[in-house]
């Protein structure tokens, strides 16, 4: 679990074709690899939201992959938006949103 004195936490709003190429399972594998907690889910209007929590650096990657995502992924923006750090315990993937 991140830290909560030394964590930074950031919603992620992603565009582009991400919904159907997993997208979700392979940022919740990279945000594990990064030792970050959070969530990740599919938006209604086709884009995926996240909000991610951990050391600075490790947030920075993990917004940097989001930049390309996976493979099949073709990613047309990230918008970073600063939000208030949680008490998560893991990163999930959760239920879509509208």
């Amino acid at each position: 679990m991140a830290e909560l004195a030394n964590s930074v936490c950031v919603h992620l709003h992603i565009k582009g074709r991400v919904q159907g190429v997993f997208y979700r399972a392979s940022t919740q594998q990279q945000a594990q690899a990064l030792g970050l907690v959070g969530w990740v889910r599919n938006r209604g209007d086709g884009s995926v939201e996240a909000v991610v929590q951990g050391d600075s650096e490790s947030v920075k990657q993990l917004i940097e992959w989001c930049h390309k995502g996976p493979e099949q992924a073709t990613v047309s923006q990230v918008e970073v938006m600063d939000q208030k750090v949680g008490q998560w315990q893991s990163f999930t993937v959760e239920p879509s949103a509208p």
